[in-house]
């Protein structure tokens, strides 16, 4: 199934987790790197290095609730989800 809408969580640089939702990963993953004014302020200082992990979500509701969640993770929790992720797309 296609999704919509993605959730993703970028490693930075500094090995902080950045967590976003688009339509289109790799584009702002792009703009992002950019460090233009695309990009979040977060990543202008904190350069993302890969992206971690993407979630699908069928509505732009459903993505900013789950991004709202995920932000309110711990760290662990946050990498914990990132290998939960990752294991599953193996």
């Amino acid at each position: 199934m296609q999704h919509k809408w993605y959730v993703y969580l970028l490693r930075c640089s500094d090995e902080s987790i950045y967590t976003g939702i688009t339509t289109d990963v790799e584009r702002r993953f792009r703009e992002h790197v950019s460090g233009k004014a695309k990009g979040a302020k977060y990543t202008r200082s904190h350069p993302p290095v890969r992206v971690d992990a993407v979630i699908g979500a069928e509505t732009r509701q459903e993505a900013s609730r789950l991004e709202y969640a995920i932000k309110q993770m711990s760290r662990q929790e946050k990498e914990d989800l990132i290998k939960r992720v990752k294991t599953e797309h193996e």
